[in-house]
C-alpha cells in the first residue's frame, strides 16, 4: 500500500470510535450533527453518512461510504482508531534510535521488545565511549559516534540516516518504555497517511518531594489520558521527542539541527503543514525520569520557554499564547476592567454572540439552546486562557501593573488562585500512585508558569520579536473536505470556538 499525505484510502476493516467529547445534536430535518474534533467544529451528517454511523459509537471501513466517513471522522479529530488494526506493521519494521551523552542505558535497553528491526545508539560525545559501546553491543545494537556533542536533533538525525527499516522509534536516554508500548503505536501506522504517533509520557517512580508529585500529574511531557489528533492550536498541539514512532520517508532530513530546544514541536508543525496525519496514543506508555531538584527543574522549564520565539517566527500563528474569537476577546477585556458597566457590556456581547451563532445553527432542532451551550463553553475557555496568560505568558506585564493598580492586584490574585485550584482539580488523578496536595500543587504550578514565562520573554528579547506574545483568533475553517472525501457525506458547520 502506498503511503503519504494523499494516501487517504484506509484498509478494509479499519475501525474507529468517536471521541468521548463528541456530542450528537439533533437536526431540524430529523438528521444529526456531530460537535467536537480538533479544532472544534460542527459537522452535519448527510443521509448516507447517518445510515453508515447509525447510533453506534464505532465505525468500520467496509464499503466506499463507511470508508470515506471513517476518513472524515479521523481527519476532523472526531474519532480515533481502535486497537488493534488490520494491516499494521510489526516490530521487525522498526529501528529504535537512542541519542545519548554520558548516561548509562542498561535500564532502557532491557525494556526494549524482542524482534526489532534494529537498534542504533548515537553517542553524542560521551566521555566514556567504550562503556557505552559495550552496553549497546551486548544488547545487539550498533553505535554511531560523534566525537564532539552536536545536540539531540543532530544525534537523532544521525540515527535516522543509519536506519534501514521503514519505521523509526526515537527514545531519549532518560525514558523506560513500559510493557506493550510498541503495539498500540504500530496500529496507527495501518493508516497510510499517518507519519508520526506518540505515546503518553508518564512519570518514572519514585516521585520525590513536592516537585516529584507535581510532575507526576502535571509534566508538560504528559499530554493526558485521551487519544487525539495532533493539530496546532488544539488540545494536543504537539508531542515531545522523548518518545516517537515515525515513518522514515515522511521525515526527510529529520529534525532541524539549528534548534536546540523545541525541535520536536518544529517537526510536528512541518509534518502537519505537509498534510501528514499525526496522532497521540495514550494507551502506549513510556516512563520518563522527571527532574525534581528545584534549581534544575526551574531552569529546564525556563529553557522550554525560550523555544517559543523561534517557533513563532518559523510558523506564524501556530503557537500563540492565547486563541480567542473576537467576541470572547472583547468580553475578556471588559471583565478585566472590573466595573459594573463593563460586566453588563460583557453580558450583552455574549448575548449578541449567542444570537448570531444560533442563526448559523438553523439546521439544528433547537439552535438557541445549542448556541447558548457553545458560547458558554467558549467563554469559559476564554476566561481560563486569560487567567493562565496573566500568570504565565504575560506575568512580567502583570507584575509591573500590580504595585500601581488595585484592580490589577485583584485580577492577578484571583487568576493565580482560581486557575491554580482548577488545575489541581483537573490533574489530581492523572497518576494513580500520586495524590499531590492542593497547596504544593498550586505553588509548583505558579513557579512552573513563572519559569516558562521568563524563558519566553528572554527568548523574545534575544530574537527581537513580539511574535510569541501575540494572541490570535480561531483558524480558518476548512473550505473543502479532506483529500479523497466527497461533499455528499458531510457538511462543515460554521462553529469554531476558541
Amino acid at each position: 500500500m502506498s503511503t503519504g499525505p494523499a494516501a487517504t484510502r484506509l484498509p478494509d476493516g479499519f475501525r474507529v470510535a468517536l471521541d468521548r467529547r463528541v456530542r450528537r445534536l439533533p437536526g431540524a430535518d430529523g438528521g444529526a450533527a456531530l460537535l467536537g474534533g480538533a479544532p472544534p467544529r460542527l459537522v452535519h451528517l448527510r443521509p448516507a453518512a447517518r445510515a453508515a454511523l447509525g447510533a453506534a459509537q464505532t465505525l468500520t471501513a467496509r464499503d466506499p461510504v463507511s470508508t470515506a466517513l471513517t476518513r472524515t471522522l479521523l481527519d476532523a479529530g472526531l474519532a480515533h482508531p481502535t486497537l488493534p488494526q488490520p494491516g499494521a506493521p510489526d516490530a521487525g519494521d522498526v529501528t529504535v534510535v537512542v541519542p545519548v551523552k554520558d548516561r548509562p542505558l542498561g535500564r532502557l535497553l532491557a525494556a526494549l521488545p524482542a524482534g526489532l528491526g534494529g537498534l542504533i545508539v548515537v553517542d553524542d560525545g560521551s566521555a566514556d565511549p567504550e562503556f557505552l559501546a559495550h552496553e549497546v553491543h551486548a544488547a545487539g545494537g550498533e553505535v554511531v559516534r560523534h566525537e564532539r556533542s552536536k545536540g539531540p536533533a543532530a544525534a537523532r538525525n544521525a540515527g535516522l540516516a543509519a536506519a534501514t527499516t521503514p519505521l523509526v522509534a526515537f527514545l531519549d536516554s532518560d525514558v523506560v518504555p513500559l510493557d506493550g508500548w510498541l503495539a498500540p503505536l504500530l496500529a496507527h501506522l495501518a493508516d497510510p497517511a499517518v507519519a508520526l504517533v506518540a505515546p503518553r509520557i508518564v512519570a518514572l517512580p519514585p516521585h520525590r518531594g513536592v516537585l516529584g508529585r507535581y510532575e507526576a500529574v502535571r509534566s508538560s511531557l504528559d499530554l493526558g489520558p485521551d487519544p487525539a489528533l495532533v493539530v496546532p492550536r488544539s488540545r494536543v498541539a504537539y508531542v515531545p521527542s522523548a518518545a516517537l514512532l515515525v515513518r522514515k520517508e515522511a521525515l526527510g532530513a529529520g529534525f532541524d539541527e539549528r534548534m536546540h530546544v523545541a525541535e520536536d514541536v518544529d517537526l510536528v508543525l512541518r509534518l502537519h503543514a505537509a498534510g501528514w496525519r499525526l496522532r497521540y496514543e495514550p494507551s502506549s506508555e513510556v516512563a520518563h525520569e522527571h527532574r525534581s531538584d528545584p534549581g534544575a527543574w526551574w531552569l529546564r522549564k525556563a529553557y522550554y520557554g525560550t523555544g517559543a520565539a523561534p517557533l513563532a517566527l518559523r510558523h506564524p500563528g501556530s503557537v500563540p499564547p492565547m486563541v480567542l474569537s473576537p467576541w470572547s476577546a472583547v468580553v475578556c477585556a471588559l471583565l478585566l476592567l472590573q466595573r459594573r458597566w463593563a460586566y453588563a457590556g460583557a453580558a450583552a456581547v455574549t448575548a449578541v454572540a449567542t444570537e448570531r451563532l444560533s442563526r448559523k445553527l438553523g439546521r439544528l432542532r433547537d439552535p438557541r439552546t445549542s448556541a447558548a451551550r457553545l458560547t458558554g463553553l467558549g467563554l469559559a475557555g476564554a476566561v481560563l486562557q486569560l487567567a493562565s496568560g496573566l500568570t504565565r505568558h504575560f506575568w512580567p506585564v502583570a507584575a509591573l501593573a500590580v504595585p500601581f493598580s488595585a484592580r490589577a492586584r485583584r485580577a492577578v490574585l484571583v487568576a493565580a488562585l482560581a486557575e491554580g485550584v482548577g488545575d489541581w482539580w483537573a490533574h489530581r488523578d492523572r497518576d494513580a500512585a500520586v495524590r499531590p496536595g492542593l497547596l504544593g500543587h498550586v505553588v509548583a504550578h505558579r513557579l512552573d508558569d513563572l519559569a516558562y514565562g521568563s524563558g519566553l520573554w528572554w527568548g523574545a528579547l534575544r530574537a527581537r520579536t513580539a511574535a510569541p506574545l501575540l494572541p490570535t483568533g480561531p483558524a480558518a475553517r476548512r473550505a473543502s473536505p479532506p483529500p479523497g472525501v466527497t461533499r455528499p457525506l458531510v457538511g462543515d458547520g460554521a462553529v469554531r470556538q476558541a
